[in-house]
């Protein structure tokens, strides 16, 4: 997404894992469970719980590479993906913020984790990437805001 709000304020917001909870649409529960001050940095570790399906799901990701106020990634520990790992950018294009989210994963369960991928999981996910986008502009106070639709894909494995 591109909003125009200088980027160090944008990192700012986005380094404070707390703020996570606040993009997540509120029926996936989702809570940071690290008690505490978290040290946004490369090595810090972070716990969640998230509820899909009205089932409580624990979450630890690890803080793998911390580059302000141009990057970060998180890659899961523990989770319910067999593979998690989400890289979030922050550049100046034309006076502009500009965000964006990689985010590679894989499914556990094989060909019935690809099947649940194809039937609902990357659709919720994009609506998850969807809510974020619009809730981001509401929280940073602006209007003018452009939007990518989220493309969602699973990775394959043989």
């Amino acid at each position: 997404m591109r909003i125009r709000k200088p980027i160090d304020e944008v990192f700012k917001f986005f380094q404070e894992p707390r703020n996570l909870a606040r993009i997540t649409p509120p029926e996936l529960g989702f809570q940071v469970t690290t008690p505490g001050a978290i040290e946004m940095r490369k090595g810090a570790e972070i716990d969640y719980t998230i509820h899909w399906l009205s089932l409580p799901m624990k979450w630890r990701t690890l803080i793998t590479d911390y580059q302000p106020p141009s990057f970060f990634m998180d890659e899961q520990l523990r989770g319910p993906y067999k593979l998690w790992r989400h890289r979030h950018d922050f550049q100046v294009v034309d006076g502009a913020s500009v965000i964006s989210d990689r985010v590679e994963y894989e499914l556990p369960l094989g060909m019935l984790g690809r099947f649940a991928h194809a039937l609902f999981v990357g659709r919720q996910l994009r609506g998850i990437f969807a809510y974020r986008q619009r809730t981001i502009a509401q929280i940073l106070g602006e209007q003018d805001v452009s939007f990518t639709e989220p493309e969602i894909a699973a990775l394959e494995t043989p």
